[in-house]
Protein backbone atom coordinates (compact mmCIF):
# COMPACT_ATOMS: atom_id res chain seq x y z
CA UNK A 1 0.00 0.00 0.00
CA UNK A 2 1.37 3.52 -0.96
CA UNK A 3 1.73 6.03 1.40
CA UNK A 4 -1.08 8.35 -0.13
CA UNK A 5 -3.47 4.95 0.26
CA UNK A 6 -3.15 5.26 3.82
CA UNK A 7 -4.23 9.03 3.94
CA UNK A 8 -7.57 7.17 4.66
CA UNK A 9 -7.34 4.33 6.57
CA UNK A 10 -5.71 5.95 10.41
CA UNK A 11 -2.34 3.71 9.70
CA UNK A 12 0.79 5.63 9.62
CA UNK A 13 2.25 7.16 7.14
CA UNK A 14 4.98 9.62 5.87
CA UNK A 15 3.26 12.79 5.12
CA UNK A 16 6.25 14.19 3.04
CA UNK A 17 5.64 11.28 0.04
CA UNK A 18 6.66 12.75 -2.85
CA UNK A 19 2.71 11.53 -4.84
CA UNK A 20 1.37 12.73 -1.56
CA UNK A 21 3.15 16.57 -1.58
CA UNK A 22 2.74 17.22 -5.23
CA UNK A 23 -0.83 17.07 -5.00
CA UNK A 24 -0.99 18.87 -2.25
CA UNK A 25 0.69 22.07 -3.07
CA UNK A 26 -2.01 21.86 -6.38
CA UNK A 27 -4.81 22.14 -3.84
CA UNK A 28 -2.90 24.53 -1.89
CA UNK A 29 -2.42 26.99 -4.85
CA UNK A 30 -5.79 26.65 -5.01
CA UNK A 31 -6.62 27.79 -2.02
CA UNK A 32 -4.26 30.94 -2.33
CA UNK A 33 -6.26 31.87 -5.22
CA UNK A 34 -9.52 31.51 -3.10
CA UNK A 35 -8.17 33.75 0.08
CA UNK A 36 -7.23 36.44 -3.06
CA UNK A 37 -10.87 36.86 -4.05
CA UNK A 38 -12.77 39.99 -3.06
CA UNK A 39 -15.48 40.29 -0.71
CA UNK A 40 -17.57 41.50 -4.15
CA UNK A 41 -16.35 38.06 -5.70
CA UNK A 42 -19.16 35.73 -4.39
CA UNK A 43 -20.37 34.21 -7.56
CA UNK A 44 -16.52 33.66 -8.16
CA UNK A 45 -16.25 32.33 -4.77
CA UNK A 46 -19.20 30.13 -4.70
CA UNK A 47 -17.76 28.12 -7.74
CA UNK A 48 -14.11 27.94 -6.37
CA UNK A 49 -15.52 26.06 -3.28
CA UNK A 50 -17.19 23.72 -6.20
CA UNK A 51 -14.02 22.89 -7.40
CA UNK A 52 -11.45 22.81 -4.15
CA UNK A 53 -14.02 20.72 -1.79
CA UNK A 54 -14.89 16.71 -2.43
CA UNK A 55 -18.27 18.03 -1.70
CA UNK A 56 -20.44 20.76 -0.77
CA UNK A 57 -24.28 22.08 -0.97
CA UNK A 58 -25.91 25.46 -2.05
CA UNK A 59 -25.84 28.31 -0.61
CA UNK A 60 -22.74 27.41 1.85
CA UNK A 61 -20.36 30.30 2.84
CA UNK A 62 -16.63 30.28 3.93
CA UNK A 63 -15.01 33.90 5.22
CA UNK A 64 -11.36 34.04 3.85
CA UNK A 65 -8.88 33.78 4.73
CA UNK A 66 -9.50 29.63 4.53
CA UNK A 67 -7.01 27.74 5.77
CA UNK A 68 -6.95 24.02 5.09
CA UNK A 69 -4.12 21.09 4.60
CA UNK A 70 -5.76 19.84 1.29
CA UNK A 71 -7.50 22.96 0.28
CA UNK A 72 -10.98 21.43 1.22
CA UNK A 73 -10.46 18.54 -0.96
CA UNK A 74 -11.40 15.74 2.04
CA UNK A 75 -14.28 17.98 3.16
CA UNK A 76 -17.71 17.19 2.42
CA UNK A 77 -20.12 19.95 3.35
CA UNK A 78 -24.15 19.49 3.66
CA UNK A 79 -26.27 22.85 2.41
CA UNK A 80 -26.29 26.66 4.14
CA UNK A 81 -23.03 26.00 5.84
CA UNK A 82 -21.65 29.07 7.17
CA UNK A 83 -18.08 29.49 8.32
CA UNK A 84 -16.61 32.27 9.66
CA UNK A 85 -13.16 34.22 9.56
CA UNK A 86 -10.21 31.56 10.05
CA UNK A 87 -11.23 28.48 9.40
CA UNK A 88 -8.92 25.62 10.13
CA UNK A 89 -9.12 22.42 7.98
CA UNK A 90 -6.62 19.59 8.94
CA UNK A 91 -8.31 17.83 6.16
CA UNK A 92 -5.87 15.26 5.41
CA UNK A 93 -8.43 12.49 5.27
CA UNK A 94 -12.16 13.01 5.66
CA UNK A 95 -14.39 16.06 7.42
CA UNK A 96 -18.36 15.88 6.98
CA UNK A 97 -20.37 19.08 8.05
CA UNK A 98 -24.58 18.54 7.96
CA UNK A 99 -26.40 21.18 6.42
CA UNK A 100 -27.18 24.33 8.70
CA UNK A 101 -24.21 24.01 10.83
CA UNK A 102 -22.73 27.05 11.64
CA UNK A 103 -18.93 27.50 12.36
CA UNK A 104 -17.67 30.86 14.71
CA UNK A 105 -14.70 32.44 13.81
CA UNK A 106 -10.91 31.09 14.56
CA UNK A 107 -12.47 26.90 14.71
CA UNK A 108 -9.88 24.52 13.94
CA UNK A 109 -10.79 21.05 13.37
CA UNK A 110 -8.41 18.48 12.87
CA UNK A 111 -7.90 15.06 11.10
CA UNK A 112 -4.47 14.53 11.66
CA UNK A 113 -2.52 13.44 14.46
CA UNK A 114 1.33 11.72 15.57
CA UNK A 115 2.24 9.20 17.20
CA UNK A 116 2.83 10.02 21.19
CA UNK A 117 6.45 7.88 20.46
CA UNK A 118 9.00 10.41 20.09
CA UNK A 119 11.09 7.92 17.76
CA UNK A 120 8.46 7.81 15.16
CA UNK A 121 7.52 11.24 15.71
CA UNK A 122 11.17 12.53 14.67
CA UNK A 123 11.03 10.68 11.41
CA UNK A 124 7.79 12.86 11.01
CA UNK A 125 5.15 9.58 10.99
CA UNK A 126 1.36 10.74 11.17
CA UNK A 127 -2.29 9.53 11.02
CA UNK A 128 -5.71 10.84 10.17
CA UNK A 129 -9.60 9.63 11.73
CA UNK A 130 -12.13 11.10 10.44
CA UNK A 131 -14.42 14.28 11.82
CA UNK A 132 -18.33 13.95 11.68
CA UNK A 133 -20.04 17.38 12.73
CA UNK A 134 -24.13 16.61 12.32
CA UNK A 135 -26.78 18.98 11.03
CA UNK A 136 -27.42 22.33 12.58
CA UNK A 137 -24.49 22.51 14.91
CA UNK A 138 -23.44 25.48 15.91
CA UNK A 139 -19.53 25.84 16.86
CA UNK A 140 -18.81 28.91 19.06
CA UNK A 141 -15.62 30.32 18.29
CA UNK A 142 -12.16 29.33 18.90
CA UNK A 143 -13.45 25.66 18.98
CA UNK A 144 -11.17 22.89 18.13
CA UNK A 145 -12.39 20.02 17.21
CA UNK A 146 -10.05 16.77 17.00
CA UNK A 147 -9.04 13.66 14.94
CA UNK A 148 -11.89 11.00 15.05
CA UNK A 149 -14.58 13.14 16.44
CA UNK A 150 -18.52 12.78 15.88
CA UNK A 151 -20.67 15.79 17.27
CA UNK A 152 -24.64 15.01 17.02
CA UNK A 153 -27.30 16.72 15.25
CA UNK A 154 -28.28 20.42 16.61
CA UNK A 155 -25.85 20.56 19.47
CA UNK A 156 -23.64 23.55 20.49
CA UNK A 157 -19.93 23.78 21.23
CA UNK A 158 -19.42 26.62 23.07
CA UNK A 159 -16.70 28.95 22.24
CA UNK A 160 -13.01 28.29 23.58
CA UNK A 161 -14.11 24.28 24.18
CA UNK A 162 -12.07 21.13 23.14
CA UNK A 163 -13.57 18.86 21.59
CA UNK A 164 -12.09 15.07 22.33
CA UNK A 165 -14.52 13.07 22.42
CA UNK A 166 -18.13 12.38 20.77
CA UNK A 167 -20.78 14.36 21.68
CA UNK A 168 -24.29 13.63 21.31
CA UNK A 169 -26.93 15.37 19.66
CA UNK A 170 -29.42 17.90 21.27
CA UNK A 171 -26.90 18.95 23.70
CA UNK A 172 -24.79 21.98 25.00
CA UNK A 173 -21.36 21.07 25.41
CA UNK A 174 -18.56 23.49 26.80
CA UNK A 175 -14.78 23.27 28.19
CA UNK A 176 -11.57 21.86 27.96
CA UNK A 177 -12.31 18.70 27.16
CA UNK A 178 -15.63 19.39 26.32
CA UNK A 179 -18.28 18.13 28.12
CA UNK A 180 -22.07 18.11 27.88
CA UNK A 181 -23.40 20.94 30.09
CA UNK A 182 -27.19 20.31 29.70
CA UNK A 183 -29.64 18.89 26.88
CA UNK A 184 -31.45 21.37 24.49
CA UNK A 185 -35.00 21.63 26.01
CA UNK A 186 -38.30 23.71 26.89
CA UNK A 187 -36.31 26.59 28.09
CA UNK A 188 -34.54 27.38 24.71
CA UNK A 189 -38.16 27.53 23.15
CA UNK A 190 -38.50 31.04 25.67
CA UNK A 191 -35.42 32.31 25.81
CA UNK A 192 -32.72 32.63 23.29
CA UNK A 193 -29.93 34.02 25.20
CA UNK A 194 -29.83 34.49 29.05
CA UNK A 195 -33.02 35.89 30.20
CA UNK A 196 -34.19 37.51 26.21
CA UNK A 197 -36.66 36.10 25.80
CA UNK A 198 -37.74 35.10 21.50
CA UNK A 199 -40.61 37.67 20.25
CA UNK A 200 -40.89 36.55 16.39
Amino acid sequence: MSMKEKLHTRELYLPDDDEIMQEQLMCLDRLYDFNMTRPTELSKREEMLKEMFAEIGKDCYIEPPLHSNWGGKHCHFGDCVYANFNLTLVDDTHIYIGSNTMIGPNVTIATAGHPILPELREKAYQYNAAVHIGKNCWLGAGVIVLPGVTIGDNSVIGAGSVVTKDVPENVVAVGNPCRVLREIGERDREYYFKDLKIKL
